[in-house]
């Protein structure tokens, strides 16, 4: 399976592009990622305006989509897993991610995404989410495969 995650930001040599490479590294599904400038305007509204078009854009066709958003619903591992299975298994060969930027996502992308993931209620560190993520899909794999690295 291939997974792309679409994101607004460019992750920098920090300790969070440490995190997301342990991760990523693990994951032997194929993992591509789409760095979306952060926009431009006057306030968070107008920036997530000019940010939708281009994370829009960067969702292959035909993959299957999730957005993280503050607003979604937080689930436990193993339903992102079963989640995620269940369309692996229908026949998904792609999946897009989308993570917005410090303004969080526009509607219309939400209006386009399948599920809105929330990591829970607390705010997050946009780059520190994407090394959350990676460990998430990595555990999906692992949970899906049968293997002991998810212990609940």
């Amino acid at each position: 399976m291939r997974v792309t995650v679409a994101a607004v930001g460019r992750m920098r040599e920090t300790v969070f592009r440490d995190l997301w490479q342990h991760y990523a590294d693990r994951l032997a599904w194929d993992l591509d990622v789409r760095e979306i400038p952060v926009g431009t305007g006057r306030n968070g509204a107008s920036r997530r305006r000019a940010e939708a078009g281009a994370l829009l854009a960067a969702i292959p066709k035909g993959a299957r989509t999730i957005a993280l958003d503050e607003n979604g619903r937080a689930v436990s591992s193993p339903a992102l897993a079963e989640w995620i299975g269940r369309h692996r298994d229908a026949g998904m060969r792609h999946l897009c991610v989308v993570i917005g930027g410090p303004d969080g996502l526009d509607q219309a992308v939400l209006r386009q995404v399948e599920f809105t993931l929330s990591f829970g209620r607390v705010t997050w560190p946009h780059l520190l989410v994407r090394g959350m993520l990676a460990e998430q899909l990595y555990r999906a794999e692992r949970i899906l495969a049968g293997h002991p690295y998810h212990h609940a």
